[in-house]
Parts: structure tokens; C-alpha cells; sequence
């Protein structure tokens, strides 16, 4: 269990400088590492805004670059880590793709295939079943999160007070009139 803990830990780290390439590229910063036989064979970041395609989640990508470098679509034996819990389309595509254990960060509470939202990564499947690990970095992973959004809501109140004020911002607003 430790030796899983360390691993865990280790490899969750990778997924995590990931998803700091995707925040420095302005997607949400979510990474994945695909590992097999405890190497890493793939992994991806974000890239639903740079590719313009909204399924491009760096679980997706992390799962078809795994596919293509073990020349099967059957990842069994394979672990997934994800630094965010992955969104029901994800989550689905873990179970068909027969991922053998899920590792991720933290809870995404607007679209969580785990729980968060829907349980679909519990339900018993008929042909394969996922083993889960939540939770893991899940602090550093929710900072992360959490600082982008930040990020995001500042870049779109300085629109928004530009569009109010034709693009120019009054130097004199916020000044005693004394």
C-alpha cells in the first residue's frame, strides 16, 4: 500500500506539471499521465481552446496517445492519472477504453464522472470495472484550479470595465474630488 501511495504520489506530480503547461497556454490546467508496466507511456494536457475541439481533455489525449503506443485500444493493465476527476465523457471513455485503475487529484464538482456529479465511474459495468484512487494531490490540483479561475475572472472584468468605458479607462475615477 505505501509502495502504491509513493508511486501514486510520484506519478500524480507529472500529471500535475501537465496541467501547469495548460494553464501557461490559458486552457484549464488539467493533466494525465497514462502508465504501463510502472513506465510512463503517455500523457496530455488540456488543449479544448488551443485545438478548438471541446474533446480534447487531457484524459482523452492521454488515452488515444497510450492507444497508439501500445498498438491496441485495450488498456488493461494500464493506470490513468489525472490531476482533476474526470467529466462524465472521460469517465466513459476509461471504461470502454478498459483502463484497469483511475488515479486523480481533485473533485470536479460541476462535472465529476465519480460521484461529484454522477456516479458513473461506481456503477457496475458488465464487461469491466475500474479500480479508483481519489484525492491524490488533490490540494495542490484544486490551488491550481482555483488560481486560474481567479486568473480568468480578472481578464474578463478588465473587458468588461473596458467595453463600459469605450476601451479607455478614466485615469481620474477612484480620486478625492477635493
Amino acid at each position: 500500500m505505501y509502495t502504491n501511495f509513493m508511486n501514486d504520489k510520484k506519478f500524480m506530480e507529472i500529471a500535475l506539471k501537465q496541467a501547469k503547461v495548460a494553464f501557461g497556454k490559458g486552457e484549464v490546467p488539467v493533466g494525465a499521465v497514462v502508465v504501463y508496466e510502472n513506465k510512463i507511456i503517455s500523457m496530455a494536457c488540456n488543449g479544448v481552446e488551443e485545438r478548438k475541439d471541446a474533446t480534447c481533455h487531457a484524459e482523452l489525449m492521454a488515452i488515444r496517445r497510450a492507444a497508439l503506443f501500445l498498438k491496441r485500444w485495450r488498456l488493461t493493465g494500464c493506470t490513468l492519472y489525472t490531476s482533476l476527476e474526470p467529466c462524465v465523457m472521460c469517465a466513459g471513455a476509461i471504461i470502454l477504453s478498459r483502463v484497469d485503475r483511475l488515479v486523480y487529484g481533485a473533485k470536479d464538482l460541476r462535472h465529476g464522472g465519480d460521484g461529484s456529479l454522477i456516479s458513473l465511474m461506481r456503477e457496475k459495468h458488465p464487461i469491466h470495472k475500474v479500480e479508483i484512487t481519489s484525492g491524490v494531490c488533490d490540494e495542490e490540483s484544486a490551488k491550481l484550479l482555483r488560481e486560474f479561475f481567479y486568473e480568468r475572472r480578472k481578464e474578463k472584468d478588465l473587458r468588461r470595465i473596458g467595453d463600459i468605458s469605450g476601451g479607455k479607462i478614466d485615469e481620474d475615477c477612484g480620486k478625492d474630488s477635493s
